[in-house]
């Protein structure tokens, strides 16, 4: 099967695949990618794989259009031939509720739950991370139980914590600083999913499983930063 390669301006391609939110079609985006990033060819800058695409960023004068397209049919050839291994799960503690969960009595009300029920349906599934947006670190991850899948908020918030758990529909994440944001907050994490400091600042990338589990807030309020 031919690649759908689209023109995104003069310096960058996007790599289309099918139009649907499916962890198959996701992970041939990353294994693209990943292939792609591994040639290291000259006159590619970047390489962002989403949802369900990739965009390759270029230099238009260090690499021609031609060559660049052949190139990636040959990274799609390797992609598909990869050996896909499954990684351990990536946990994160939440302390769901509360002050730091403000949204979570809502998302009960919606569910018609109790928020314990919330907390263990939110907590008793793996989710993989699609992509990353929005702000550095930020992880896309799916699927939210339909149950719990609560639509984001008609005016988001001016300022929403760094490591706040939060819904948006199927979609659930963390807020990796204080931003501006309109999904459902439903706890928050210790843990910081984006810290220059890090020798990786990137606590997580597309194609990675992610498993929350719950914590106290003596729990949360004494965790070591990271």
């Amino acid at each position: 099967m031919s690649l759908s390669v689209v023109p995104a301006g003069d310096a960058a391609l996007v790599v289309e695949f099918e139009d649907r939110i499916d962890p198959e079609v996701n992970a041939r985006a990353v294994r693209l990618a990943e292939a792609i990033t591994a040639e290291r060819v000259g006159g590619v800058l970047d390489v962002v794989p989403t949802y369900r695409s990739v965009t390759v960023y270029f230099d238009p004068l260090r690499v021609e259009y031609v060559r660049l397209r052949a190139f990636l049919d040959r990274a799609d050839h390797a992609a598909r031939a990869a050996v896909t291994t499954s990684a351990e799960p990536i946990r994160i503690p939440v302390c769901y509720g509360g002050e730091l969960g403000p949204d979570l009595a809502e998302v009960a009300g919606f569910a018609g739950m109790t928020e314990q029920q919330v907390v263990d349906v939110h907590a008793g599934r793996s989710y993989r991370v699609y992509m990353l947006g929005f702000v550095a670190g930020f992880a896309y991850m799916c699927s939210v139980d339909v149950r719990i899948a609560m639509p984001r908020r008609p005016t988001p918030r001016v300022r929403v914590p760094l490591g706040s758990v939060g819904i948006g529909t199927v979609q659930t994440g963390i807020y990796p600083a204080e931003t501006p944001g309109g999904w459902r907050l439903i706890g928050r994490t210790p843990i910081k999913p984006f810290d220059p400091a890090r020798t990786e600042p990137f606590l997580l990338k597309a194609g990675d499983i992610v498993q929350f589990y719950p914590i106290t807030r003596a729990e949360h309020d004494v965790w070591p930063s990271s």
